[in-house]
């Protein structure tokens, strides 16, 4: 009797499954270490225990996308080690902030089917949930990816594509209880802009970048306990090259956007995401931002933003699509989410 898993094939989904993931994670200040060790991020309120304080927190939370890393690479296993491709996110909230000593888990349910024409790969859908050791659930999001199929005779199953809202209603995002930013620092969070100085439809180019290395994008994904293949078997992909983890790109760009958006303090909805081309070791990343919309809030002091976060390998700023309707190729990265920022 066989002991290894080769993981799920897109025939071994149904619908309605519900798959808890293991290995729970108890997280701590190593984990903020790291992350600002691969990442430039800098954004106060996750960097000192002080400034959280000042804004009604109990102690600087982990990084929202460390927290998203964390729940995200325990579905790996189950969800994408035979992916094809990680094709998109969607209705995607933060629901409470993660203190270092908080443990993780995440549980997936499978919300749709779709095999593709090809015969030999289908899409799943599903919505992961990431909970804290007193069961409280801190974030949720839905994704969909393509998985190979193990027997490309095996039968469809009926398609079905949920109906997934294009975009957060600003009165279901969650603030975090507490906060608070009528006395915020703008000198320490190194930006005197807020809320009001930005317009809808503005664009800020980040100007920044940061190139690719081969042993960063590895040690990014093992910290997150990530075990899909393209990202560590070079001989997994006709190439030969090692496909970097989408989240590294998107935590590359959060951290570059901070110049033109230092004050976007919190991120606490994902609208939408799509990883538009395949990013490898070598490339420089740089980003840009879309203001698209925004919105008031209950809490003292905090206004919301809705930004796209646009990664590219050193395109030109502000240039998405071709006349085709398609991603350019130099565009990596196209992120729609909700953040928070002081009015």
């Amino acid at each position: 009797m066989a002991k290894t898993n080769p993981g799920r094939f897109f025939e071994d989904y149904t619908l309605g499954q519900v798959i808890e993931h293991a290995v729970p994670r108890t997280v701590g200040a190593g984990e903020r270490a790291l992350y600002h060790a691969l990442y430039p991020a800098r954004h106060a309120l996750y960097s000192s225990d002080e400034f959280a304080r000042a804004s009604g927190l109990p102690a600087a939370p982990l990084d929202d996308l460390a927290a998203f890393h964390v729940v995200f690479g325990k579905t790996v296993p189950d969800v994408s080690l035979n992916a094809v491709a990680n094709l998109g996110y969607g209705e995607g909230r933060w629901l409470k902030p993660v203190y270092a000593g908080d443990t993780l888990r995440s549980s997936s349910e499978v919300i749709g089917l779709k095999q593709n024409s090809n015969g030999k790969t289908g899409v799943v859908y599903v919505r992961t949930r990431g909970t804290n050791q007193r069961d409280e659930v801190v974030m949720e999001y839905v994704r969909w990816v393509m998985v190979r199929k193990r027997d490309v005779d095996a039968p469809a199953p009926e398609a079905v594509v949920p109906e997934l809202a294009k975009v957060m209603d600003p009165k279901d995002l969650v603030i975090p209880e507490g906060l608070d930013f009528t006395n915020y620092d703008f000198a320490q969070a190194g930006e005197t802009h807020r809320w009001g100085d930005y317009e809808i439809g503005e664009t800020i180019d980040h100007v920044d970048g940061v190139t690719l290395e081969e042993a960063e994008h590895m040690m990014a994904t093992r910290l997150w306990q990530n075990t899909a293949k393209v990202h560590f078997d070079a001989t997994f992909r006709p190439d030969g090259q090692r496909l970097i983890y989408g989240g590294h790109i998107i935590s590359l760009a959060r951290a570059l956007s901070f110049n033109g958006l230092a004050n976007a303090q919190m991120i606490v909805g994902l609208n939408g995401g799509a990883h538009a081309n395949p990013a490898f070791s070598g490339l420089t990343v740089k980003a840009w931002s879309e203001v698209l919309d925004k919105a008031e809030t209950s809490a003292p002091g905090v206004g919301a933003i809705r930004l796209r976060l646009v990664a590219t390998r050193g395109g030109a700023p502000f240039e998405l699509r071709g006349d085709d309707g398609k991603y350019l190729p130099d565009v990596l990265l196209d992120l729609d989410y909700w953040a928070l920022m002081p009015v």
